[in-house]
């Protein structure tokens, strides 16, 4: 059987169990689509919480970034992870407490505020579909190698499944299509780092592996790693960061950035009571460690096997002809996602850190510029075929990540259409729409958003990870600081909350346009994303952090100019603060 048929046997299978749990599981209720029912087993909702968090950028992305840039990147996991901490102890099992549907619901009614309650919606819609960009344009990248077809039609392919099982099932579907999704994804990561761990280190466990020595050499592995990549003029992989204070606003961003992000608080809402929350979280923060430990290791050996594949004799020796390049480079070529341009005319592949410090070197071994240009995106989905390993690791891997990307493109579409349909329409447009009708409209917007999510996801603006860590930071900046102090602030009040969630998003917006060099201000055309140039070395990504400062800054500073929340809202940020009892949701 070819290799392609198998990826379409193991892709389409899992497709086919997705839209089948999808008619099972179909909603028949607003209460259905919204939160399942509000009857999800905790460990059932744990599993389908870490599919819905690994997405794209955490099982496609996040080991290629740590792979290029080693301990410096090392930022994702950090944040990652320490986000459900805070989550689980700030955040869920209050929330589910309060017992409303959507995020947005629960800011206008703590800050008893119609307006609150639209710039959240604003918000949640501009965190979301900034972060489902970056899922689709994963599954674009995943489509395009797999199935041998363009990223557009992968795109479109990918649309049509979420259209089927989440446009029918809404978050009953999607709960438990997730649970599948993560068994799925998580064999397929995790079989492919067992044979490549075996392979380099012969340690069966990818995270212990990857502090065990390298079978060919002798060498720890880390320390190959490290001598390979610095012969090649790139930095230590386990090199110290220069900007601590970048990294740690980073790590912050994506810790609240998590904290905040509708698509995963809306999943506490589906459990029967508010301890179950905390259980869900905590099951969460173990399957999602399933993957987080692996990934690590994973991006290190991805990163060896693909510099020894480009130089099998070592970094100072002659690298491979390009006639010679294997298969696997030449399948993930017809993707555009690498690219060869011999700039020496001498029929080899160089690949290097051409910089001004190695220029030198490179000169001295007839070199005259990088000449392999390999996303970043492809690391963990090339990995087995860079390893050799048989044909159903790489049809496995996938279906593993079309899982994660559909999984969380899933629940951000869901956060999306409940934001317009229960808190834009029968929230602010047509307070009286039936059940029914409120039905039909969450569907009609769902259908939207993922018309506009696949567009956009055709139109990158980076990285996957990049791209999902910028919607972290607006997650950060505007949503987390308003939930915050939705249940710990009494004196908070509507004109706070909702000056600080506006007042940190354009802020942090505004930022990250000018140095992503996405909007024009007269005088700064000349700003590249560089950190030459940013504000005190503060990236784009990081600075969601600083905008939730602001945020936090800004509403207690209004609130305390302006008169004291009414005293039945202080009472019930009270009665929310002690989480007692079951906290059933509120039925609309």
């Amino acid at each position: 059987m070819s290799q392609f048929a198998i990826n379409v046997l193991f892709v389409g299978a899992s497709f086919a169990i997705y839209i089948g749990i999808a008619i099972w599981a179909k909603a028949g209720s607003t209460k259905d689509f919204y939160v399942a029912g509000g009857g999800i087993h905790p460990i059932t909702n744990g599993m389908a919480i870490g599919a819905d968090w690994m997405s794209a950028a955490s099982f496609i992305s996040m080991a290629g970034l740590i792979a290029a840039g080693g301990y410096a990147n090392s930022t994702f996991l950090m944040g990652w992870t320490g986000g459900y901490v805070l989550l689980a102890m700030l955040l869920a099992p209050y929330l589910r407490k309060f017992g409303k549907f959507t995020v947005p619901e629960f800011i206008g009614d703590r800050f008893y505020s119609k307006n609150a309650r639209l710039v959240a919606v604003v918000c949640l819609i501009v965190a979301s579909v900034t972060y489902v960009i970056g899922q689709m344009a994963g599954a674009g990248v995943a489509f395009s190698r797999f199935l041998e077809v363009d990223a557009t039609t992968g795109l479109i392919i990918a649309a049509v499944v979420v259209f089927c099982y989440a446009v029918l099932g809404g978050m009953k579907g999607i709960t438990y299509t997730q649970v599948a999704q993560y068994v799925v994804l998580i064999i397929a990561y995790t079989i492919p780092a067992v044979f490549i761990s075996l392979e380099l280190t012969g340690n069966p466990i990818p995270a212990l592996g990857l502090f065990s020595e390298h079978s060919e050499s002798g060498m720890p592995l880390l320390s190959k790693l490290n001598q390979v990549i610095t012969d090649l003029g790139f930095n230590e992989y386990t090199a110290d960061v220069d900007n601590k204070l970048n990294m740690v606003l980073f790590t912050l961003s994506l810790m609240i950035g998590t904290a905040g992000l509708p698509h995963v608080i809306i999943r506490f809402f589906t459990v029967p009571k508010v301890a179950d929350a905390r259980w869900s979280a905590g099951w969460a923060l173990v399957f999602i460690g399933l993957l987080y430990l692996t990934a690590p290791a994973v991006a290190s050996m991805a990163r060896l096997n693909l510099m020894t594949t480009i130089y099998p004799e070592g970094p100072t020796a002659e690298a491979i002809q390009y006639d010679e390049r294997p298969n696997w480079m030449r399948e993930w070529e017809v993707t555009g996602l690498i690219q060869y341009e011999d700039k020496n005319d001498d029929g080899r592949i160089q690949l290097y850190n051409d910089t001004e410090a190695f220029a030198p070197t490179a000169e001295q071994r007839g070199w005259e510029g990088n000449e392999l240009d390999v996303n970043r995106d492809i690391l963990v989905l090339a990995n087995p075929e860079i390893a050799n390993l048989p044909g159903w690791v790489i049809g496995l891997i996938a279906a593993g990540g079309l899982a994660a990307a559909l999984s969380t493109a899933a629940g951000l579409l869901l956060a999306i259409s409940s934001a317009i349909s229960h808190d834009l329409i029968k929230g602010s447009i047509n307070p009286r729409i039936s059940e029914k009708g409120e039905l039909l409209a969450a569907r009609i917007s769902m259908s939207v958003a993922i018309v506009v999510a696949t567009y956009l996801g055709a139109n990158p603006p980076g990285f996957a990870a990049q791209v999902v860590a910028l919607a972290f930071g607006i997650a950060a900046a505007s949503l987390f600081p308003a939930l915050m102090m939705g249940i710990f602030s009494k004196r908070v009040n509507n004109y706070g909350a909702t000056a600080g969630m506006l007042t940190g998003l354009v802020f942090t917006l505004v930022y990250i346009f000018i140095y992503k060099g996405w909007f024009f201000i007269p005088g700064t055309n000349n700003l590249a994303d560089t950190p030459e140039n940013w504000v005190m070395g503060i990236s784009p990504l990081s600075i969601g952090a600083v905008g939730a400062i602001i945020n936090f800054a800004v509403a207690f500073a209004v609130s305390k100019s302006t008169a004291a929340p009414p005293q039945e809202i202080q009472d019930l940020v009270e009665s929310v603060r002690y989480p007692k009892g079951a906290g059933t949701a509120v039925d609309h």
